[in-house]
């Protein structure tokens, strides 16, 4: 069934009409978490419009690893800013103001992840914007939310910032060791995700009321939402969770472990056949008998788990990944060995697949990127294109948006209402564009 339903998907899938087709989104977001749910949306199908201030736009322009740029433009800008068009326009400016009014009215979602404030000293906050439009979906989202102590205090956030506070780079460390901070933007992709939840969720009650509203969202609320059992724990017990590393304290056995080649292993068998299954490829089959180790309540306490931990831990450091592997397979148990960033783009798997895939972009160039991760059968979203320069869509968005005349624009750019890019490297089309290339002069 399954490979019915999927055969061909990824050669047709460009043929098929996207879920959120004849939808539109204003963006006024910087950095990762604003910019990321648009992103979500326009690959569904949204007609995503990238609002920045030239000339030099998104600060996530000048985000690059150690220093180097793809293309001359910044990766996190790359991979995190798909299907959008590009609008160089200054809010500091009352004309820019207006236009940004006049591309609301026409508009179904804004979002924005400026600091509690700031839209609606430019004029265009919710409480403007839905006088002009009263069915607009318009969501806020930044470390604290838009109110409480923390948004009064006007405290800037990160990713890093809600790691940190919503203690969720406490419980990623080893016991005895200091916080660690994912290298991941994990607070940052997560506060996106659900904050296009709601927005699709304020999408559907429109639907049936006609009504927008306004949403906002706290990036270290959101993170805190992911941690489980830490905050039930705390309530039960009266006791501060600890770290323990890469040990699953509500699963045993369930840990990463050290190979033959030094590589690591990822392994859990929880359910009484795994565990069995486990026991069995170890050679130990008299492990599933055993008092310590006889059900899964019974593993979970600590003198156990140290126990078993310990005995897999030996047994795994005298294979090789790819023999637990198989092992597991043969008996039932959950294996993987740790891939790093080349194993996972090497993988046949998710080519495939099509996750990772070929952006044939006209102003990059031909490159590889992740497809969004859920595949839909009727209705697929798809990546298409990638970050432009700053302001790269200006006319396109003026003269088929807002119906701007050549004297109209000129007007916009003379007052600096509307501009373009600074000649900066992460600001500026890459070396090699020809002038033309990614240029839209028509509708799609």
């Amino acid at each position: 069934m399954a490979q019915e339903t999927w055969k061909n998907y990824r050669e047709n899938k460009s043929f098929k009409p996207p879920p959120l087709k004849g939808i539109r989104v204003l963006e006024v977001c910087t950095i990762l978490l604003g910019p990321a749910g648009p992103a979500f949306l326009g690959a569904m199908g949204a007609e995503v419009i990238k609002c920045e201030i030239p000339p030099r736009g998104d600060t996530v322009r000048q985000m690059v690893p150690f220093g180097h740029f793809f293309r001359d433009q910044a990766p996190a800008a790359v991979h995190i800013n798909t299907n959008k068009y590009w609008l160089g326009l200054d809010l500091h400016k009352p004309e820019a103001q207006k236009i940004f009014c006049e591309l609301a009215a026409k508009s179904d979602i804004v979002e924005d992840n400026m600091r509690p404030g700031t839209m609606e000293r430019w004029n265009v906050g919710y409480r403007q914007l839905k006088e002009i439009n009263p069915g607009i979906i318009y969501i806020s989202k930044n470390g604290f939310g838009q109110w409480g102590q923390y948004a009064e205090e006007n405290r800037p956030s990160n990713d890093g910032a809600a790691q940190a506070l919503s203690g969720y780079a406490w419980m990623s460390s080893f016991p005895g060791r200091p916080p660690l901070k994912s290298r991941l933007y994990v607070c940052d992709t997560y506060g996106a995700l659900m904050g296009e939840l709601a927005v699709l969720a304020a999408l559907h009650y429109r639907g049936k009321t006609g009504k927008g509203q306004f949403i906002e969202l706290s990036q270290t609320e959101n993170i805190m939402r992911t941690m489980s059992w830490i905050w039930p724990y705390q309530q039960i017990t009266g006791k501060v969770a600890r770290p323990k590393g890469n040990r699953d304290v509500s699963v045993c056995p369930a840990d990463t472990f050290r190979c033959a080649d030094d590589t690591f292993m990822a392994i859990a068998a929880p359910a009484p056949e795994e565990f069995k299954g486990l026991c069995t490829a170890m050679g130990k089959l008299e492990l599933a008998e055993d008092p310590r180790f006889k059900d899964h309540l019974t593993r979970l306490k600590e003198k156990n788990a140290t126990a078993i931990l310990k005995i897999i831990a030996a047994w795994v450091r005298t294979k090789k990944p790819e023999e637990v592997e198989q092992l597991a397979k043969r008996y039932g148990f959950a294996a993987s060995r740790v891939y790093n960033s080349k194993d996972v783009v090497e993988d046949a798997h998710f080519r495939e697949r099509g996750f990772i895939t070929k952006i044939d972009d006209p102003f990059l160039g031909p490159y590889d990127e992740y497809e969004f991760p859920v595949m839909m059968s009727k209705s697929p979203p798809k990546v298409k294109w990638s970050v432009r320069a700053v302001g790269f869509d200006n006319e396109y968005i003026m003269k088929h948006f807002l119906d701007k005349s050549e004297d109209d624009i000129k007007e916009l750019y003379q007052c600096g209402a509307l501009g373009k890019w600074a000649d900066v490297q992460g600001c500026r089309p890459p070396s090699h564009w020809d002038g033309k290339a990614g240029i839209i002069k028509a509708r799609d």
